[in-house]
């Protein structure tokens, strides 16, 4: 089941019941629910259907890390987060959910700042969508905009490390050119985003948030807390006796490593050999 991006703030709706949405009347220029889908939940896929969701924000650490719903924070002096309009203009929306102005703890408050991140078949580069359903692009001029249903190589970046500072990243074109800000002169306007920088810079270094759990190291996590929760009474049924505590932990831990049933015939072999003796 697919489950909806949330926001810090947003009541949650009661369970077992479904809120009915509301009807649209389309535009003239055919995007009439572009503003309703911006309002609405971001629906994602690749969610853990079992137990409840963690929607809380964290850090991407690692290239392997990205994927789902991802706020990309610009180097701005004040933490904004690069966004895009339902007409898929893109620009620098500032961040108003940040602890202490660290970039590191940003979380949004408009989906307009959400895009969800995948990797594109076959090769190592990703595509992200925004809340409306269209793809981030780069031309050749280095403008970014957001207008494309397809995925073309314009609507392909690369996802680099940067190697001297940890937990930062680099989004690069298929040109082999960088996203960067353009700081304003009179830092009266926000930043402008581009994706014409040739080389690393400060201004080029960015950061990726994204939901807790869809990253791996953590999902792997809950998966083998899951797997390890068994009831003594349950490992004793299995192994047809009683067992101490250093055979429960055993047993529970092979849960985790993948080996149950060879460790749990190593126990009843003990037990038949204990029997006897």
């Amino acid at each position: 089941m697919v489950k909806p991006l949330t926001f810090k703030g947003d009541k949650k709706p009661k369970k077992r019941k479904r809120d009915k949405e509301p009807a649209t009347e389309p535009t003239a220029n055919g995007d009439g629910d572009d503003d309703a889908r911006a309002k609405q939940v971001l629906k994602t896929t690749g969610g853990d259907d079992d137990g409840p969701e963690d929607d809380s924000w964290v850090s991407a650490e690692a290239v392997t890390d990205v994927i789902g719903p991802i706020v990309i924070v610009l180097p701005t002096d004040a933490p904004s987060a690069l966004a895009c309009d339902a007409g898929g203009a893109v620009f620098a929306m500032p961040l108003e959910n940040v602890v202490d102005n660290n970039p590191a703890t940003a979380e949004p408050h408009d989906v307009r700042q959400v895009w969800v991140a995948n990797r594109v078949s076959g090769t190592e580069s990703f595509r992200l969508k925004g809340h409306h359903g269209r793809y981030l692009a780069c031309d050749k001029y280095g403008q970014l905009s957001a207008t494309s249903e397809a995925v073309s190589p314009l609507e392909c970046f690369n996802v680099i490390a940067t190697a001297d500072t940890p937990g930062t990243f680099q989004l690069q074109t298929l040109r082999d050119t960088l996203v960067t800000i353009k700081p304003n002169a009179t830092g009266k306007t926000p930043a402008e985003v581009r994706g014409d920088a040739d080389s690393i810079t400060f201004n080029t270094t960015l950061r990726i948030r994204m939901q807790a759990r869809f990253k791996p190291r953590l999902r792997t996590s809950k998966e083998e807390k899951a797997l390890s929760k068994i009831s003594r009474r349950e490992l004793e049924e299995a192994a047809g006796r009683k067992l101490d505590e250093d055979e429960i932990k055993l047993l529970k831990r092979a849960r985790r490593e993948g080996d149950y049933h060879e460790k749990l015939l190593d126990v009843k072999v003990k037990g038949k050999h204990d029997k006897f003796a």
